[in-house]
């Protein structure tokens, strides 16, 4: 086990920070642990804050050095808030509820998530990433009993017909095992802008703008994401930034215009506030899968 301790500021929500990468999973408001492959091995990461401005970190397994370095990340060390100006109801929220933008430098583990959960309830989406794990991914080192997913590499060695167990049509799945093809020539992918990500990756059929912000969004801390196609994200923006209780994606990215550069950080904001009145189907449906010729 290495160990190290990460500076943070006082002020620092832990929970919504953390939380906003969708993968390290907390325990409580001030415990995070994670499991995944780095580009050095398997490890596992668990962070716990154990006073206002300091978080220790302790690290398991081959890929240990790589995630004790990649800490401050996930609290958020690389977010930049420079021209973000709340105004109104966001400033508000921000007022009451601030955080950082957490990064994974995991796309890979951005990717599953995010293609599971084209078109089906949350809730389905993440029981296939963790059968996914379970039944053909690898035990997670360290104390704490966890599992990994499989690689691109064995993702792209499957067949769909392996992925009906785990909850997923022939649709999403071949779409996963697509991506998994380009991802191993994507090694790098980090190291490009957002932008260039979301351009490359939606060009593999099956992955839309829903898909690649998501990805951009939770394993780049990228503060501009905006997942175009969500069935609730429209109706949300719009009930909270115009009291209008639906809306559309002309309209939700009409009014997030005036945040460009920080449009995610805005989306996180209104999400926490609450949903826009419902009527109509209850389904928490997401994106990709809603708009014609994605």
């Amino acid at each position: 086990m290495l160990t190290r301790t990460v500076s943070i500021a006082a002020s620092l929500d832990l929970g919504r920070t953390v939380k906003g990468s969708k993968m390290p999973v907390m325990i409580g408001p001030s415990e995070s642990w994670w499991s995944t492959r780095t580009p050095e091995g398997p490890g596992t990461l668990h962070m716990e804050r154990t006073a206002d401005t300091t978080v220790r970190v302790e690290a398991w397994g081959d890929g240990a050095e790589w995630l004790l370095d990649q800490a401050p990340k996930l609290l958020g060390a690389a977010d930049d808030l420079s021209g973000f100006e709340p105004k109104g109801v966001v400033a508000e929220l921000w007022r009451k509820a601030p955080f950082l933008l957490s990064r994974t430098d995991r796309p890979w583990d951005s990717m599953v998530g995010a293609v599971f959960g084209q078109k089906v309830q949350v809730t389905n989406a993440v029981n296939s990433r963790r059968m996914l794990a379970r039944q053909h991914g690898m035990a997670a080192p360290g104390p704490r009993k966890g599992w990994i997913l499989p690689s691109a590499a064995e993702v792209a060695a499957m067949g769909y017909h392996q992925f009906h167990p785990l909850g997923v049509e022939r649709k999403r799945a071949e779409t996963l095992i697509r991506t998994a093809h380009e991802l191993r020539r994507l090694e790098r992918m980090t190291e490009q802008t957002p932008r260039q990500v979301q351009m490359r990756l939606e060009r593999i059929r099956g992955i839309g703008p829903w898909t690649t912000a998501m990805v951009t969004a939770t394993s780049m801390g990228d503060p501009d994401a905006v997942p175009v196609g969500d069935y609730h994200l429209p109706n949300t923006v719009s009930w909270h930034l115009a009291g209008e209780p639906r809306g559309n994606d002309d309209r939700m990215l009409e009014l997030l215009e005036p945040y460009a550069g920080h449009r995610w950080r805005v989306l996180r904001l209104l999400k926490a506030a609450g949903s826009a009145p419902k009527y109509g189907p209850r389904l928490s449906l997401t994106g990709d899968g809603l708009h014609m010729g994605e």
